[in-house]
């Protein structure tokens, strides 16, 4: 890039807001971007779940153009930290850079990191491996650390008779017969449009809502905050071509709606809803919305199909690849305790995770106590 760059400190919301065009632009020459780094994704979050005066939006600009965003915003509990924006409904965090940037930009983000992070720890959590963030952590001048964050499963960008493939012979037997039981259900499916997204949201969430009820869920989906998070969003990301709304039907009536997030590298299946009758009728909504999803990845259009957070048995069914989320740790030198603490931190709680774990595996409900 041979214009000056100019980093910026956005702690403004309204000014948030007008940087869309310009964000759209970059995200669209970012590759690592996955569709959690949409300015609609992230300023929408950020209306529902951003504090007042917190908000630290790092921006360089070449000339007029925008070449590197890293959204932040500032925490105190339980550590002061420049955290991503998106928090725990986001299954990645990553700052966007130009892809043609050879350095320049890259080095500017880190000194504006740097200089913004002052006496507060830097904590990219659920990084994706080879995202754009890491082109920051290689330069980054003080203490730093890398420790693993949450898993992801994924599989290859193929449709559903190549999914279907890679099983067993028995496994792939199953999913056919499964394929032919939602075909003779006469469950049709297709995309709304972005007039129609809002509607089909609230069908999404009520479906959702009907399908776990009774059972554990997790509690944010059925938040106000979540709902007029999704709405705000989606729209626009539909419209953009980082997301689609598949609603299922069967006669007239809407039995199942599934939200697929996309950019050009994946596509994962964010969230749905079905109806309780689709498993009195024996259809299998697992595999009925991978069939859906898949359709997103042929022709390389992407290089993965996402199955995004998470480690259900019925992902394993599909032979995926085990990808694990990195957390980045970046600290000043008078900030080095900070980082000292959150490796603490992780570490307690990784080995807590560990000891559940294999004692759920020995068939115990419960650690044993400790006198």
């Amino acid at each position: 890039m041979s214009r000056a760059l100019t980093a910026e400190l956005v702690t403004d919301e309204d000014r948030f807001a007008g940087l869309a065009p310009a964000w759209g632009r970059l995200y669209g020459r970012c590759a690592a971007a996955t569709p959690f780094q949409s300015h609609a994704w992230l300023h929408s979050w950020w209306l529902s779940y951003g504090r007042r005066g917190h908000l630290r939006l790092l921006v360089v600009w070449a000339g007029g153009e925008l070449v590197a965003a890293a959204p932040l915003m500032l925490v105190r509990r339980p550590l002061p930290a420049l955290v991503p924006l998106g928090g725990a409904i986001s299954d990645y965090a990553d700052v966007l850079l130009d892809d043609t940037d050879d350095g320049p930009a890259a080095g500017a983000l880190t000194e504006a990191l740097a200089d913004a992070a002052r006496t507060a720890l830097v904590d990219f959590r659920e990084v994706r491996p080879g995202g754009a963030v890491e082109r920051v952590y290689d330069r980054w001048r003080g203490p730093r650390r890398t420790v693993p964050d949450s898993l992801c499963l994924e599989l290859p960008p193929l449709p559903m008779d190549g999914l279907t493939a890679r099983l067993s012979a028995k496994s792939a037997q199953r999913v056919r017969a499964k394929l032919r039981k939602v075909a003779a259900l006469d469950v049709r499916r297709r995309a709304v449009g972005p007039e129609e997204v809002d509607a089909a949201l609230g069908r999404l969430l009520e479906l959702h809502r009907l399908q776990w009820q009774g059972r554990k869920v997790t509690s944010e989906h059925l938040q106000p905050r979540f709902r007029a998070h999704l709405v705000r969003a989606v729209g626009p990301m539909v419209r953009s071509g980082n997301a689609v709304v598949t609603e299922f039907r069967i006669d007239d009536e809407v039995v199942a709606v599934d939200l697929t997030l996309l950019s050009r590298g994946l596509a994962g299946g964010y969230l749905y809803g079905a109806h309780p009758c689709l498993r009195e009728l024996k259809a299998d909504v697992a595999v009925m919305l991978l069939d859906a999803c898949a359709e997103h990845t042929g022709g390389g259009r992407r290089d993965t199909l996402s199955l995004l957070r998470g480690d259900e048995p019925y992902k394993h069914h599909w032979r995926p690849e085990r990808v694990v989320n990195q957390r980045l740790l970046m600290a000043r030198r008078r900030t080095a305790p900070l980082l000292t603490a959150a490796l603490c931190d992780a570490t307690a709680r990784h080995w807590g995770r560990e000891v559940l774990h294999r004692w759920r595996e020995r068939g115990q409900d419960q650690p044993p106590r400790q006198d």
